[in-house]
């Protein structure tokens, strides 16, 4: 029976039906059915209200509307435009620079907004046409642009984050497993991780540079020139000081244990308020666009939450998660065959549903089963947030492409986006099995803060 309800779900999911209808209306049609041939007793639903009130309560999930307020916020601030045209003067005189100033920029939305879509449109919209222009190659323009937005996913402070947050913290406690997880600690452990990724994909484009410079030529000396290096200075500290101001208030406010992540989002949303200001776009309507839009994310989120609470409910009332932790242990090789079968499975979702959606509704079932088999809460939260960040970006359904292809020119072919991509998925890969291997580039930096904090109370 549990195996026919995920079928189910996959099917209206498929048919496109609203997720979180689809996860509630689907449990719920196969509660009753499991009523009437005695699978599900009518008692057992007694815990269902609180469960859905518990989770409405987590002080966790406060962050994820104050930190999309934040976002959004900063992307009608124009901060992207004033960062690319200033780290492109800067980079300019290199092979390659143009591309190294997107990531960089694409580093630093991730690490302001915290939101995948919106960077992959704003990147695409802004600095595309200019690389064609200046004669970069179409596969590795693009390339870098899905590549550098998708860089929210893992760099704070993420959305996908905080929601893995809360759902390793109770599959924890459901575990007993002696490992607490925190958001500050899912954080702290994506730092070291999401730097890899930058700096390589900064390596690529200089190799490219090295290698192959008519892909990534520099900037013409002519336009280079049309500013000294005294005003370019300038111009630099003017435009990259205020988001690094902010993503140092936010994220250093959380390393150092000043400021929980749901404070430390508030005073994000009030940098990126004054920010917003200080570029002169803020008006009534500004801020009244912001907050539709954060309200139309937060209750999406909140409503899939719901859904999906109802459906982890009568999945294990149907006794499906003793049937996958049955399969899962019966595996040759132990965890790491139940990690890599779980990774897979996870990479794949990531080609037809979106992140929330398989955060929400398949790591609730297995993230305590790879617990009690002995996994990190922080290496698996990692693990499952850098797979996803690559399933976005693979073709022929990766959402960052779609993303893409959305604003991108008539004249940029969808192969040429696909074929952009590729040499960064390679890099992806490297890196989730860099930490697969080496669980202490994601578990390190946490243990230490921690460690710190410990000694200075």
């Amino acid at each position: 029976m549990a195996a026919l309800l995920v079928i189910c779900v996959f099917i209206f999911l498929l048919a496109g039906f609203p997720v979180a209808l689809t996860l509630s209306g689907t449990a719920i049609l196969f509660a009753l059915l499991g009523l009437m041939t005695g699978d599900i007793v009518s008692s057992d639903f007694i815990s269902l209200s609180s469960r859905i009130f518990d989770t409405m309560w987590s002080g966790t999930l406060i962050a994820i509307p104050v930190f999309v307020f934040m976002g959004v916020m900063l992307e009608r601030s124009k901060i992207a435009e004033q960062l690319l045209d200033a780290m492109a003067l800067l980079f300019g005189p290199i092979r390659g620079g143009l591309g190294i100033s997107v990531i960089i920029v694409g580093a630093l939305l991730a690490a302001s907004t915290g939101i995948v879509g919106a960077t992959v449109v704003t990147m695409g919209l802004l600095s595309l046409p200019t690389m064609l222009k200046r004669g970069y190659s179409t596969p590795v323009a693009t390339g870098s642009i899905c590549a550098s937005g998708t860089l929210g996913q893992i760099i704070p402070p993420s959305i996908v984050l905080i929601i893995l947050a809360d759902v390793l913290s109770n599959a924890s406690s459901r575990v007993s497993s002696g490992v607490s997880v925190s958001i500050t600690d899912l954080f702290i452990g994506a730092l070291i991780p999401g730097t890899i990724l930058v700096v390589l994909y900064i390596l690529y484009i200089i190799g490219l540079g090295i290698f192959k410079p008519d892909l990534v030529p520099a900037i013409p000396k002519a336009e280079r020139d049309a500013i000294s290096t005294k005003n370019l200075v300038l111009l630099v500290i003017k435009v990259l000081l205020p988001p690094l101001a902010l993503i140092v208030c936010v994220l250093g406010s959380i390393l150092t244990g000043f400021a929980s992540p749901t404070k430390a989002s508030a005073v994000g949303a009030l940098g990126a308020i004054l920010l917003a200001i200080v570029a002169k776009q803020f008006n009534y309507q500004i801020l009244k666009e912001v907050m539709r839009r954060t309200l139309e994310v937060t209750s999406m989120v909140m409503f899939i939450l719901i859904g999906a609470t109802i459906f982890t409910l009568i999945f294990r009332l149907f006794e499906g998660d003793i049937a996958i932790e049955n399969f899962l242990k019966t595996l040759p090789g132990g965890i790491f065959s139940a990690m890599l079968l779980i990774m897979i499975v996870i990479f794949l979702l990531g080609f037809i549903i979106d992140f929330f959606e398989i955060t929400l509704l398949v790591i609730p079932i297995v993230a305590p089963i790879l617990m009690a088999m002995g996994a990190h809460p922080v290496w698996l939260g990692i693990m499952i947030a850098i797979n996803l960040q690559t399933s976005f970006l693979t073709p022929p359904f990766g959402f960052s492409l779609f993303y893409l292809r959305g604003v991108a020119p008539e004249k940029v072919k969808t192969i040429d986006i696909y074929k952009g991509v590729i040499p960064f998925i390679v890099i992806q890969l490297f890196v989730l099995c860099l930490i697969a291997y080496w669980q202490e580039l994601a578990t390190w930096l946490p243990e230490v803060v921690e460690e710190s904090r410990k000694a200075n109370l």
